[in-house]
């Protein structure tokens, strides 16, 4: 069957334009794929529309709409995920409109299409202690045990994305001082963290059980599986949701932890945002806005105490219960 100029440009976008001119990561590219394979079900399914037949034509700003509206009624994606859908959208007729000026202004109809406004949800943290006591969870008396606890300790001691420690290698370990470990992030920015204390000691143990020390190991993944391929980002989410004692944790819950440790103890906003790698130290300084606690003590510290020291007894008012018995 004779390829669609709609196709074609797909498979090049895909092939070439973001893996070779944008340099994007595998794991944007496999969420640009997420996004496109959804489109097309939804043009199959809700459209008619056979993905081997698809042309240019058939797209418009409203199909657009109407797709991203699908995906959060019918497929219950959060406005999160739907405005990621949109970007990859947006990225590709982007691409269009300069390959195909034929396009244009159906390009620039698409890409207009304005991401959706959402409240994002409460940034959540565990306290040091809570952390503490997940990092003291695994057994230090099994292998197992003892890979966890090293895992643990470096995915909060580095504040690392989880893709991040997935795709640490052994040449990414520096144990000597001062010890630090280079982490690979989004857009294949690297930056160097700084760890210490016990992570150090625990890394070098780690690295000499499983004998990752040895000539030729400088390319194999820090943490493997049976397999001795790479942990996954679902493998190390069910590694941290073992040792949550009943509660909900992501391994971003402990990145966020990290953050706000760093800055309740007068850590500056720059070097948590160089720590983190944000590109913007605004995405950083949400720290600081969540930071109830130091807010407390900051009002404690100057707040005059004008409240009476002896409290009315409200059970024995009379009037103020006759009040609201009447209210």
């Amino acid at each position: 069957m004779k390829s669609t100029e709609f196709s074609k440009h797909l498979r090049t976008f895909f092939a070439n334009y973001l893996p070779s001119v944008k340099n994007l990561s595998g794991n944007t590219i496999s969420s640009y794929r997420d996004a496109f394979r959804l489109l097309l079900i939804f043009c199959q399914d809700i459209r008619n529309l056979k993905p081997e037949k698809l042309c240019f034509k058939h797209f418009s700003d409203e199909l657009i709409i109407q797709f991203l509206e699908w995906l959060q009624t019918e497929r219950s994606c959060s406005i999160s995920t739907r405005n990621q859908r949109l970007v990859a959208i947006h990225s590709f007729f982007r691409y269009v409109q300069v390959q195909e000026p034929a396009y244009l202004h159906l390009s620039q109809q698409i890409l207009q299409i304005p991401c959706k406004k959402y409240s994002p949800s409460i940034m959540q943290h565990l306290t040091t202690e809570q952390v503490k006591e997940i990092l003291a969870s695994p057994n230090s008396r099994t292998e197992s045990g003892r890979r966890d606890m090293t895992l643990l300790s470096v995915l909060y001691d580095t504040g690392a994305r989880v893709q991040e420690l997935c795709d640490l290698r052994v040449r990414d370990i520096r144990l000597e001082k001062p010890a630090m470990i280079t982490l690979t992030g989004k857009g294949r920015k690297t930056r160097s963290v700084p760890i210490l204390g016990n992570t150090v000691e625990l890394l070098k143990r780690y690295l000499t059980e499983k004998q990752l020390l040895q000539n030729g190991k400088q390319d194999s993944p820090l943490f493997f599986n049976q397999q001795f391929t790479k942990l996954t980002r679902g493998g190390i989410s069910h590694i941290l949701q073992k040792y949550a004692s009943g509660r909900k944790l992501t391994p971003h819950i402990l990145r966020h932890s990290k953050a706000m440790h760093l800055y309740q103890a007068g850590v500056n906003l720059i070097y948590i945002r160089d720590i983190l790698g944000h590109v913007d130290i605004a995405t950083t300084d949400i720290y600081a806005r969540m930071d109830i606690e130091s807010k407390r003590r900051a009002l404690e510290d100057i707040y005059p105490d004008l409240t009476p020291n002896v409290l009315p007894d409200w059970n024995r008012d009379e009037n103020l219960l006759s009040f609201l018995k009447n209210l």
